[in-house]
C-alpha cells in the first residue's frame, strides 16, 4: 500500500505542474498518463480477499469500489491526452486521487480491523 500511496502523491504533484510556467502541455499530458498508468497497475494487484465471514461483505465492496476506480483511471488516462479543456480533466483526476486515497485508507482499515480480529480486540 505503501508504494500506491507514494504513486498517488507522484501523480498529485504531477497534476499541479502546469499551473507553473515553463512547463510543456504536451508533456505535462504525457507524464500524467505514464503516472495514472503506475497508479492503475498498483491498483490492479492489490487483494483484498478476506476469509473471515464479517469481513468478507467490506471485502466484496471493496473489489466493487477498487472496479469502479480502475474504470475511472481508463476513461480519464485516454482523456488527459484527448480532452482540450485540461483545466476540466484535471479536476476530474483530482477528484480520482482523492478517492483512491480514500479507497486505500479503508483497506488499511480492514487490514487492521482483520488483524485486531485474529488478535482478540481489545475487548
Amino acid at each position: 500500500m505503501t508504494s500506491t500511496r507514494s504513486a498517488l502523491r507522484d501523480l498529485a504533484v504531477m497534476l499541479d505542474a502546469p499551473r507553473r510556467p515553463g512547463v510543456s502541455l504536451g508533456n505535462w499530458r504525457w507524464s500524467v498518463r505514464q503516472k495514472l498508468a503506475a497508479v492503475r497497475n498498483l491498483l490492479v494487484n492489490e487483494s483484498a480477499q478476506h476469509e473471515d465471514t464479517w469481513l468478507a461483505a467490506r471485502g466484496g465492496m471493496m473489489l466493487r469500489e477498487r472496479s469502479a476506480l480502475l474504470t475511472r483511471f481508463s476513461i480519464l488516462g485516454s482523456q488527459v491526452l484527448e480532452v482540450e479543456d485540461v483545466t476540466l480533466v484535471r479536476a476530474d483526476l483530482e477528484r480520482l486521487v482523492a478517492d483512491a486515497a480514500h479507497h486505500l485508507q479503508r483497506l488499511h482499515d480492514l487490514a487492521y480491523d482483520e488483524v485486531e480480529l485474529e488478535l482478540g480486540g481489545s475487548e
